[in-house]
């Protein structure tokens, strides 16, 4: 507890629950998506925000992320990116089918509300990255869809992602995108925004609601770590025993041997000397 108590003392714009905890005030979270996209938003209203911050809603499947919608019913969903995750499987980064992936789910959950699939109304998906993942030094990334025959063809599906780079060093961003990049990467307070951002920090940490909130979730997850390995460690030895019974069965024992052998059910065993046979 105490290490987690500790860990809570030293979270920043970067971590997931205290980025989610600042963009749930409305005032920082229009001002950082005006300064993005230079428009002019009156009001926002947010969907799962207020369930998915609840400590009863800190299980498998919990979203971390932002997701808003201003007056003019256009959908923004922000995330903090901190590493450049790659699957260890196919030695893949993730990060572009993650916007694809989050992309599906904001539009299902608009098409689930009642909405037919031609009136879905215009997406950003924004994810906040403290890399720069295309090595290209943009201060920001923005993909839509185009035409491969003609590129001045626009599919208009009004579907963007944007992938900022708090690393970047070239490109058109305002003064107060780049003061938020600067505190995202250094903590450096350097406008008003970004006293805005930090006196909200400030507050979260002396909400005595907001760290047990965090602790909650800190347990609850490490309590998933540690199922999720329980999980694989029995795989391991449920494969290994498999294998092993064949191996025996190739030997020529019997079916009632093999069993004993590996702690099999006879049943287990005669399927596999069937599918051996």
């Amino acid at each position: 507890m105490q290490n987690l108590a500790t860990k809570f003392d030293n979270l920043t714009i970067q971590s997931d629950f205290i980025f989610k905890k600042v963009m749930s005030r409305k005032r920082i979270c229009i001002h950082l998506l005006e300064e993005l996209l230079q428009i002019k938003i009156a009001d926002i209203s947010y969907f799962e925000a207020e369930k998915s911050l609840e400590p009863d809603y800190a299980s498998r499947g919990i979203r971390l992320d932002i997701i808003v919608a201003d007056d003019k019913n256009t959908h923004y969903n922000l995330e903090m990116q901190v590493n450049n995750i790659k699957n260890p499987d196919t030695k893949n980064y993730v990060l572009p089918k993650r916007t694809r992936y989050y992309q599906a789910l904001m539009d299902i959950d608009l098409l689930q509300k009642g909405q037919d699939y031609d009136l879905l109304p215009p997406t950003y998906i924004i994810f906040i990255c403290v890399f720069d993942f295309f090595a290209k030094g943009n201060y920001v990334y923005t993909f839509k869809k185009h035409c491969l025959e003609d590129l001045n063809l626009e599919l208009s599906d009004e579907a963007t992602t944007m992938i900022l780079n708090t690393k970047g060093t070239h490109g058109n961003i305002s003064k107060d995108i780049k003061s938020f990049y600067d505190y995202v990467n250094n903590h450096i307070i350097n406008s008003d925004f970004t006293r805005q951002i930090d006196d909200e920090i400030s507050y979260l940490k002396l909400d005595s609601k907001v760290r047990r909130e965090f602790m909650l979730l800190e347990a609850r997850l490490l309590d998933e770590r540690r199922e999720g390995k329980a999980e694989g460690k029995a795989e391991g030895i449920a494969e290994e025993k498999l294998a092993t019974a064949k191996r025996l069965l190739s030997m020529g024992l019997s079916v009632q041997d093999v069993a004993k052998g590996t702690s099999l059910s006879v049943e287990q065993v005669e399927n596999l000397k069937a599918e051996q046979e």
